[in-house]
């Protein structure tokens, strides 16, 4: 995870490059003109805005001008002997790498003098604010999911295999028998009764 986070911050650097790069401005000093004594370089400058990342195009013939990028006093007074760069290959590209103003003069002289001079206000460069990348997961996050736990319900024991529960079996007692003395002794008393009433009555119709 470690290599994508940094893979990301690479991208992001080379995307500002890019943009900082695709947005910078490439001027041709003094336009078909190029670097002359004859030039008016204020009028030329005036209204551009250069910012840091522009380059300066200066095209002149080689070897009868030179570009020196000098101090503001040295500009001021056409002076070349303290130059902080010095170009004479007629075609000379000047990268504006700073914020603030860039004094250029032809140390040829007469040159400066005459109107070949140049300077530049250049403002800090506006660039986007670099994406920020995705953090990386935490190793916790990474981590699979325990498998959750499983409850099994036991299962009813089958007629094939296991131990059977017996079921409580109930015995059913014999309907109890009835006393037959008790009767036959009813039997004999009934009969011995209606003999009785018979012979009472036989008697009373003797009479």
């Amino acid at each position: 995870m470690a290599s994508g986070g940094a893979s990301l911050a690479l991208a992001a650097l080379l995307l500002v490059g890019c943009v900082a790069a695709a947005a910078a401005t490439k001027y041709t000093v003094g336009d078909t003109s190029g670097w002359t004594t004859t030039g008016d370089y204020a009028t030329w400058a005036s209204g551009k805005k250069f910012k840091v990342g522009d380059t300066l195009q200066f095209t002149y013939a080689g070897g009868a001008h030179t570009v020196d990028e000098v101090s503001a006093a040295d500009y001021a007074a056409c002076s070349s002997s303290n130059a902080l760069r010095s170009d004479s290959a007629g075609s000379t590209t000047v990268t504006l790498k700073t914020a603030g103003k860039h004094y250029f003069i032809c140390g040829v002289a007469g040159h400066c003098s005459s109107g070949m001079k140049l300077v530049v206000d250049v403002a800090a460069a506006k660039t986007s604010p670099a994406p920020v990348p995705a953090p990386a997961p935490d190793a916790a996050d990474t981590t699979p999911d325990a498998t959750p736990a499983t409850t099994t319900t036991p299962k009813s024991p089958s007629s094939s295999g296991g131990a059977t529960a017996k079921t409580p079996v109930t015995v059913l007692s014999p309907p109890a028998k009835k006393s037959t003395s008790g009767a036959a002794g009813l039997s004999a008393a009934a009969w011995a009764g209606v003999g009785l009433a018979g012979l009472v009555a036989v008697h009373l119709g003797a009479f």
